[in-house]
């Protein structure tokens, strides 16, 4: 089966207002964009999504006529953000497939290198610039998901009679899956940080879009006869970009 693994860092713009010129504050410009959305990300992130050469003035004017929805979303994120985390970490843990991986800082000169063996990820080179140690670990996360994620499909797939072309790991900050109408389905790495049962239910939502690409009551009829209490496991998949830690996106 054919694993594709991309690392979606589109580049992103500041917005041109002054009070909103800060790294929190971002325009985000995409091809598939066909009007303007708004997301504010459970750490107070606030990304506005584009189409391609929308006029700044627009992009202020939109953000005006959201701006107290936006705020009081902000305000919920912080009171209820976590403790902030030390980067780098010092344990890498994936419930997803059970795994925890202590992490060592060799240290030494070079490009940064991750050696993965019995649980320890060492780590060499220039690991005190730590733009490049959180490039290095997100690399290791989606290899990492490929093998796991890509397994789990193709296993889930067979258990239940799927049919799929080909899987692609990503690295997302809004959809933890998705499936084309040419049977790629895209996994997003950040379902290593979530609990089995809750992985196992995405596989089945996205495998269950081979067969129905809506959400039409077929569509929900499928995933229920494989997974039954999908409606828990799908609120608890909603929440789960909590327990992915903030190094994965850069917020540390």
């Amino acid at each position: 089966m054919n694993i594709a693994r991309l690392d979606n860092a589109t580049p992103q713009l500041p917005l041109w207002a002054d009070r909103d010129t800060s790294d929190n504050w971002v325009v985000r410009e995409s091809r598939r964009a066909r009007r303007l959305t708004v997301r504010v990300f459970h750490s107070g992130r606030v990304e506005v999504v584009v189409p391609p050469r929308t006029s700044h003035g627009a992009v202020e004017k939109f953000v005006e006529r959201h701006r107290v929805w936006i705020e009081r979303k902000r305000s919920e994120a912080q009171r209820e953000a976590k403790v902030p985390e030390s980067f780098p970490p010092d344990r890498i843990d994936l419930p997803a497939c059970g795994e925890s991986w202590l992490v060592h800082l060799a240290g030494g000169t070079g490009r940064i290198r991750i050696k993965a063996s019995e649980g320890l990820l060492s780590i060499s080179g220039e690991v005190t610039d730590t733009r490049y140690l959180r490039a290095a670990l997100r690399r290791w996360l989606i290899h990492r998901a490929a093998d796991v994620l890509g397994g789990g499909l193709a296993e889930c797939a067979s258990q239940n009679d799927f049919q799929y072309q080909r899987v692609v790991i990503r690295r997302q900050r809004t959809r933890w899956g998705s499936c084309s109408t040419r049977g790629t389905i895209s996994l997003n790495c950040c379902l290593l940080f979530q609990r089995p049962e809750v992985l196992r239910y995405l596989l089945i939502h996205e495998l269950s879009h081979t067969r129905h690409m809506n959400h039409s009551r077929r569509f929900w009829d499928c995933v229920a006869s494989y997974c039954p209490e999908y409606e828990h496991l799908d609120r608890e998949l909603l929440g789960g970009w909590r327990r992915v830690p903030a190094w994965v996106f850069g917020e540390t």
